[in-house]
């Protein structure tokens, strides 16, 4: 009883008293290598695939707290969820960036991914799925709270990756690009900053528990295996892996992550270590708040070179 009055009793506001900061962003991808972290082409890869999943779920995620925005009767939780936006949007305009002034510059074919994700986001999570399936009036509520708490797990996910970024040293040791490092680590710790919004925003407009269990279950199958699915496109296209033809459905890419990851878990984080990560979300005390410091992320946002670069620009 007790619990189930834990549950019911949750919060239904902004679960934070700062207020969260957009900031524009400029990045210089002139210099930046392929193998952005040198001698670790498999590595590099890998992060760089991160750069054409996470526009189009931006853009998306922009789109779906637009359409719900009239919806939220707590003030602070609706000031929370525009500042969301616009650091969301900036995140997919940086990912973009690299996409076409970094990846395509240099020959690698982004479009095949780029079109896979704007598929999934456009059509299959669209209002009207696939574009074509109306949803019945009573339950467009739910088709909306369904894709709230994809978010939600979503940005529990982005948040657990925000932590690896943003203290991980072993790039930097490794001679990492000090553009790309500054993009994950400026991502991360936006994704820290905001943490609470998705969260909040779910159980503001009726979201229960149970349903993120499903909801976890989907997230980490969709966002593994699409992560694996278009590291390996990419890599295709390197002579370098030729022998091993990398494929979603094939051993060796697996077993290269796991490899790399036992090896050291700073180089890339496990895929069991990222499953296990969500087993806190599925716990009825979650509470993203508990989930990192955000004075650290500020910290580092204070002195991102891409942030200042933006500054200056203006000024």
């Amino acid at each position: 009883m007790k619990l189930l009055s834990r549950i019911k009793n949750s919060k239904i506001g902004s679960s934070i008293q700062y207020s969260i900061k957009p900031r524009k962003v400029k990045f210089e991808w002139k210099d930046t290598p392929i193998d952005w972290i040198p001698n670790q082409p498999f590595i590099s890869y890998f992060i760089n695939e991160i750069n054409m999943i996470l526009p189009a779920g931006e853009f998306w995620f922009c789109r779906l707290y637009n359409k719900v925005l009239p919806q939220i009767t707590d003030e602070k939780l609706k000031e929370d969820v525009r500042a969301f936006i616009r650091q969301e949007a900036m995140h997919a305009q940086a990912h973009n960036s690299a996409n076409k002034e970094y990846l395509t510059i240099r020959n690698i074919d982004v479009e095949r991914n780029l079109k896979l994700m704007d598929l999934l986001f456009t059509k299959v999570l669209a209002d009207k799925p696939l574009t074509f399936i109306p949803v019945p009036g009573p339950l467009e509520h739910q088709w909306d709270l369904f894709r709230l708490g994809i978010i939600a797990t979503v940005e529990h996910m982005t948040c657990v990756l925000g932590k690896y970024v943003l203290y991980n040293k072993k790039w930097e040791e490794l001679g990492a690009d000090a553009n790309m490092l500054d993009l994950v680590k400026w991502h991360g710790a936006e994704e820290i900053e905001h943490r609470t919004v998705a969260f909040d925003l779910y159980r503001h407009l009726g979201g229960g528990y149970i349903s993120r269990y499903y909801q976890s279950l989907l997230v980490i199958a969709a966002v593994i295996g699409l992560w694996v699915d278009g590291a390996a496109h990419i890599m295709r296209q390197d002579p370098r892996f030729a022998d091993k033809k990398p494929a979603l459905y094939k051993p060796w890419i697996w077993r290269e992550w796991v490899r790399i990851a036992q090896t050291d878990n700073r180089l890339m984080p496990h895929p069991l270590w990222l499953v296990s990560q969500q087993l806190g979300y599925l716990m009825p005390w979650y509470d993203p708040v508990h989930e990192a410091k955000t004075e650290d992320a500020i910290a580092y946002l204070d002195k991102s070179p891409a942030a200042k670069r933006a500054l200056l620009k203006v000024a």
